[in-house]
């Protein structure tokens, strides 16, 4: 079975069994897959009941895809994602991104649990993705290009939204919510990175550091759907407060921002 032919068997389950058309697609990363719970008039479809979905396999994430109304917005949520060190190949990772787009997303707001390499952070801040780094050495686009699903070389220039970001930071101050703002480093994982690799990070520009995000976003900008980027900074990288580094502690963390993390991402629902 060819890539557009997967694309369309698994939008075509979906649409079968939800009664609306989502506008705004939303990635809940790590911890931060309790906003789904706020959706209301939704239906829940597990990841493992849709046709050519993987598996998400990681504690944090549901495997489900949540779709109703959200601050008067029609939206579809994943609560949980896939990672490229779960075993699958980035084309996998992107695949409900690609759905998504078929299904009628023209946004897309997409959230991370990240470590903080820029030392004016701390744990339990809340960044703007202005821009990022793939140093994953891989990219979903790499294989045969499909006209129908976007340009063999999509420009790259603007991949978060500038209108996004600034509906986010006015949000923010009408919340009073600190926000800040940074570049986000893809990195492949699944250890954390060593201390002598996050001096390298900070070197090469980059102010958090994660697992996930980048190639869903590249797959969004090859689609022509506008992004916007958020990462909580669950814990400090690396060398940085000389502690160990855990997947508790990301979770303890987001529990602790939720609230906020809840207000932002509904707010600008409502703004945008």
């Amino acid at each position: 079975m060819d890539f557009i032919t997967k694309i369309k068997q698994s939008s075509d389950y979906l649409k079968k069994e939800i009664n609306i058309k989502p506008d705004i697609g939303l990635v809940l990363g790590s911890g931060l897959g309790i906003l789904a719970d706020e959706i209301k008039n939704k239906t829940t479809i597990k990841y493992s009941d849709i046709p050519n979905f993987p598996k998400s396999t990681v504690k944090g994430h549901k495997g489900q895809l949540v779709i109703g109304e959200l601050e008067g917005k029609k939206v579809i949520a994943m609560q949980g994602r896939f990672h490229y060190y779960e075993g699958y190949p980035l084309k996998d990772v992107t695949f409900p991104i690609r759905v998504m787009k078929d299904l009628g997303i023209e946004k897309l707001i997409v959230t991370n649990a990240a470590g903080g390499a820029n030392k004016s952070f701390k744990p339990g801040d809340l960044m703007i993705i202005k821009d990022h780094i793939n140093f994953g050495f891989d990219n979903p686009l790499i294989g045969e290009n499909f006209e129908e699903l976007g340009p063999r070389f999509p420009d790259m220039s603007n991949a978060y939204s500038k209108d996004l970001i600034n509906t986010a930071y006015d949000v923010s101050k009408e919340l009073n919510i600190d926000i800040k703002e940074g570049n986000y480093m893809f990195l492949t994982g699944p250890s954390y990175e060593t201390p002598a690799e996050i001096k390298m990070v900070t070197y090469l520009g980059a102010d958090a550091v994660g697992m996930s995000t980048v190639p869903e976003v590249i797959v969004a900008v090859h689609s022509g759907i506008e992004v916007l980027g958020i990462s909580c900074i669950t814990n400090m990288a690396a060398g940085i407060l000389e502690q160990p580094l855990s997947h508790k502690e990301v979770i303890e963390t987001t529990e602790k921002v939720k609230d906020d993390f809840i207000m932002l991402i509904r707010k600008i629902l409502f703004n945008i």
